[in-house]
């Protein structure tokens, strides 16, 4: 079968043809149901939440309060600790100066502004803010400081930690310093671990076997990101998806031990959601389109975790607005139909239409190739700037 999927890039090199979300469509099944009857539950380790979602690590997208406020709505919020809100004692001042950059010196002054040290106290203070208020608290360290800096997340009560990258991989090699021991690192730890990037089957099932309770899948597609441009690397997301299903199904074959498939980047939409579900995710990982809300910290603008990197930046910083309340784009009401609010309404619906009751089970949905998707009988929607023209 793997054969039938090779295209010939020239004589001497040959590859899979890969699928975005823009280039699949759900197919519905033979039955529907209720949207009241829709379990959209899941669970993280020893964790349940009633929205499959986090709230994506980055500056502009989560802060203390933010954390909290989607904890209460039902997702989990997860905190940067090497960005801004650990490296000052007070980041407001610091998050209005990168709204208010010029465009053309924005990552320069991004770089500019991260260059200030973290500051390992303000681990425990910023994620003592969060655990106070009850709700689940996850925090995201890069592997390259992840041994240096969990004592302190572990201190103040982190609940989930998430080590993250733009890729990782669980057999980091390196000549110069002793890379870190995925396997040993995790088994160690009391509190459970989601690790990521990944966009392939067996990098995966490589971190699915260190004893992580999920993968984060998408190298490339974060609507900040610029990796896709700067490294020429990425899998769409749709394929993306569907190999790492393939190695959760493998692992569960060998071990019996399930291990949560989460997409990061590219999501614009609740059909976009609706669709890395029946590709087989469980839950989303999700930042523009909360940035977007009045109560994110970047005031309308959002970047990406590489976008400060000091040498070779692979983000940037993309002005989304500030449209509306996050209840309004989690949960609705929407007062818009081009499907970037109400986003778990929009979830919830599709899984109603096509007769699935649960995230396990819309992982079974019929796909098909589509792209005429997004382009079929929508040539007045685009000529108008409406709805899907947008």
């Amino acid at each position: 079968m793997e054969v039938l999927l090779e295209v010939e890039i020239g004589m001497g090199k040959s590859g899979r043809r890969a699928y975005g979300l823009d280039d699949i469509a759900i197919v519905p099944s033979r039955r529907t149901r209720d949207p009241e009857d829709i379990d959209l539950s899941w669970q993280l380790g020893p964790y349940r939440f009633e929205l499959p979602f986090l709230a994506s690590a980055m500056d502009g997208v989560v802060d203390p309060k933010m954390a909290v406020l989607v904890g209460k709505l039902g997702g989990l919020g997860v905190l940067n600790l090497e960005g801004l809100q650990t490296r000052y004692e007070d980041p407001d001042p610091i998050l209005a100066e990168i709204a208010a950059l010029p465009k053309e010196e924005a990552t320069r002054g991004i770089q500019r502004l991260y260059e200030q040290p973290i500051k390992p106290e303000l681990i425990g203070v910023r994620l003592k803010e969060i655990k106070d208020s009850g709700v689940i608290t996850a925090a995201s360290l890069t592997p390259q400081r992840v041994e240096e800096f969990y004592p302190y997340a572990l201190e103040a009560g982190l609940d989930v930690l998430i080590i993250q990258g733009t890729v990782v991989s669980a057999e980091h090699l390196s000549d110069t310093r002793e890379p870190l021991d995925l396997y040993k690192f995790i088994s160690d730890l009391d509190v459970p671990v989601v690790v990521g990037g990944c966009a392939s089957y067996h990098t995966t099932l490589h971190l699915m076997r260190t004893g992580a309770v999920g993968v984060l899948i998408g190298v490339g597609p974060g609507h900040a990101c610029t990796t896709r441009g700067v490294l020429g690397i990425g899998v769409p997301q749709a394929t993306a998806l569907a190999d790492a299903a393939a190695a959760r199904a493998r692992l569960m074959e060998e071990t019996g031990r399930y291990v949560n498939v989460i997409a990061d980047g590219g999501i614009r939409t609740g059909g976009d959601i609706a669709k890395c579900v029946a590709c087989g995710a469980d839950a989303v990982m999700i930042g523009a389109p909360i940035a977007r809300s009045k109560e994110a910290p970047g005031r309308g603008f959002h970047w990406g975790m590489a976008t400060f990197h000091p040498e070779l930046p692979r983000g940037t910083r993309v002005q989304v607005g500030q449209a509306a309340s996050l209840q309004e784009i989690l949960k609705g009401p929407a007062h818009e139909n081009d499907g970037t609010f109400n986003l778990f309404g929009g979830l919830r619906m599709s899984m109603a239409t096509c007769g699935y009751a649960t995230i396990k089970e819309f992982q079974r949905a019929e796909v098909m190739v589509a792209p005429a998707l997004q382009t079929e009988g929508k040539s007045i929607q685009r000529s108008e700037g409406v709805g899907m023209g947008k």
